[in-house]
């Protein structure tokens, strides 16, 4: 992983990428060890379990709309304010959590979290642009990529064992700790990236100028587009196959998280390629390849369902091939829509993380709203979803070539 030497200069590399690291968990961890106190939650305030969803659907409404101004803040004042300013959001809206005397301070304080979960997501992928160019940056992003998905696989656990031990409060007293030593070590070791940073307050227009730019550049769009179509595939799956595994295929809730670890593989290899080979193969041609991948798996998982020969086997490992296609597409084209304008990288991470969180959720609405009619909906969907992502890419590489 080659980078520029002079952002980084007197740090440790291994220490520098292990703090990338750690900003861009902040955010999924929140999310994630979170889901196993929702019954504690609605014993302890009464509430209905419709109402503790919310909880998530506010932290994911902040994770999403924060990301729209991460970026531009951090191309104008840098990635370091920026980022230091987010961390501290987020230890304090982990604290106000953890102290929460209702369910509605508690929705409060998951939005404040999320606002500041979202920093480490958007700043870390634009801190890697800056000192990485195209092709390497992709390679580094997947790399980065690989170890933080093993969030989602570990969080549930822990915050099922700390909910066991203690009460649903010990999950966000451990974040407010998680945050607080990951904003010592940003203050400490984390340098600024950005040297194109316009500190000048007399001219405020210029903060969403950059947003503005990247809205009328059709390559930007491309990429963008085909980053949320495939985080629509995952979106759905996540919505609609515990139903299918719990209700159609008459399995426990056990089996499904067992199964489930092959769908962690699969993204995790998919991104080991993506570190690997990225310089080597480059960016679009690793984009067509995992958005091929991803439509075959999806074809496989529908068509076993249409000639009624769908099992755990026939939806979890074409999902594996899924998410091993989405592994080499999302790193790939996260790098390319933040490369299309030099000058707007933080803009370009946020708006593009906007609408990977903003189209997975209307994908996995619409999988929530449709399996109540249609059983297997969210194949259907992720079919959909995959061919278009695919589409969308051959469009923008034949119509807007570089």
């Amino acid at each position: 992983m080659s980078s520029q030497s002079t952002p980084v200069q007197g740090a440790r590399p291994m220490l520098f990428y292990a703090i990338l690291v750690a900003m861009s968990t902040t955010g999924p961890l929140a999310m994630n060890i979170f889901v196993p106190s929702i019954p504690g939650l609605m014993r302890e305030f009464s509430a209905t379990s419709g109402t503790v969803q919310l909880t998530l659907t506010v932290y994911l409404a902040g994770i999403a709309v924060s990301q729209l101004f991460y970026g531009p803040l951090s191309d104008r004042y840098g990635r370091r304010p920026a980022m230091l300013a987010g961390l501290v959001l987020y230890v304090v809206g982990s604290l106000f959590c953890a102290y929460a005397t209702s369910i509605e301070t508690l929705m409060v304080a998951r939005f404040a979290q999320a606002l500041g979960g979202a920093a480490g997501m958007v700043l870390a992928r634009a801190i890697v642009r800056d000192l990485h160019g195209r092709e390497a940056s992709a390679s580094v992003l997947g790399y980065i990529t690989m170890v933080w998905v093993l969030v989602p696989m570990f969080a549930p656990a822990l915050g099922g064992l700390l909910e066991q031990v203690s009460t649903w409060r010990a999950s966000f007293f451990v974040l407010s700790f998680f945050g607080g030593a990951v904003l010592i070590l940003t203050f400490w070791r984390l340098p600024e990236t950005n040297p194109r940073a316009d500190r000048d307050p007399n001219e405020p227009a210029r903060l969403l100028s950059g947003v503005a730019a990247l809205v009328r550049a059709p390559r930007f769009i491309g990429y963008t587009l085909t980053l949320g179509l495939c985080s629509a595939v995952f979106f759905s799956f996540i919505a609609g196959a515990p139903f299918i595994m719990v209700e159609v295929l008459s399995q426990s809730p056990l089996d499904y998280g067992l199964w489930f670890m092959l769908v962690s593989v699969g993204y995790m290899s998919g991104n080991f390629l993506s570190g690997r080979y990225s310089q080597r193969i480059g960016i679009d041609r690793m984009i067509a390849v995992g958005n091929g991948l991803a439509i075959a798996g999806t074809l496989v998982m529908l068509t076993a369902a249409i000639i009624g020969t769908l099992s755990p086997l026939s939806l979890f490992v074409p999902m594996l091939i899924v998410t091993l296609g989405n592994g080499m597409t999302i790193p790939n084209g996260t790098a390319a829509a933040i490369s299309v304008l030099p000058r707007t990288i933080g803009a370009a991470a946020g708006l593009s993380g906007f609408a990977q969180v903003t189209i997975g959720a209307i994908a996995s609405q619409a999988t929530g709203s449709l399996q109540g009619t249609i059983p297997l909906a969210a194949l259907w969907v992720m079919a959909a979803a995959a061919v278009l992502a695919g589409l969308s890419h051959q469009y923008m590489m034949r119509r807007f070539p570089q």
